[in-house]
């Protein structure tokens, strides 16, 4: 379909832009954080449950991104912590049990080489703006299901304070990154 619709605006055709839909592929998906720990190093951890959906208009290089990660799934492989983590000192996942981000102002770089979303995250209980850098995108045929498939690789910076999350500051990092492995699988 990508290729149909950018061979018709090459020839002078009149095309209609359709988005395309993915989900996310949670068996082949990751979302990650790291986070300063007291200056001498950087703890790593992970959410195990999320979905998600991503649609792209190819033509237009624009599309939208809305993914959804369980608070309660986060994973630093120390149970100790982890339990910490999930804590009104922290994520407060009792409470705020969904970290949601939303976006419409995804930006497909020429050839799906790279990408910006400008999009919102819900952390907490609070919704601030936070800008995800699309590094890699490759999309194909699945050789292993045969299906239609689209992998990005993103990244984000956030102030956890600005979240409410002030637990351990400053000892404990107030900048966290996140880092998002995604295939997605059209629909």
């Amino acid at each position: 379909m990508r290729h149909l619709l950018l061979t018709l605006v090459v020839l002078g055709l009149p095309a209609m832009a359709v988005a395309e839909s993915y989900t996310l592929d949670p068996r082949h998906s990751s979302v990650y954080f790291a986070i300063n720990h007291l200056g001498f190093t950087t703890v790593y951890g992970r959410f195990d449950t999320f979905a998600g959906k991503i649609a792209v208009d190819w033509a237009k290089g624009t599309g939208t991104v809305e993914v959804t990660v369980d608070a309660a799934s986060v994973d630093t492989n120390v149970a100790k912590r982890d339990d910490h983590l999930r804590s009104p000192d922290f994520l407060n996942a009792v409470e705020f049990p969904k970290i949601i981000y939303r976006s419409d102002a995804l930006t497909v770089g020429e050839g799906g080489a790279a990408g910006a979303v400008a999009g919102q995250l819900t952390l907490n209980g609070v919704t601030r703006p936070v800008a995800l850098e699309v590094s890699h995108i490759h999309c194909g045929t699945n050789p292993l299901n045969q299906k239609e498939t689209c992998g990005f690789d993103a990244t984000a910076r956030l102030i956890r304070s600005d979240f409410g999350i002030k637990y351990g500051l400053p000892g404990l990092g107030d900048e966290v990154t996140l880092m998002f492995g995604v295939e997605a699988i059209k629909e």
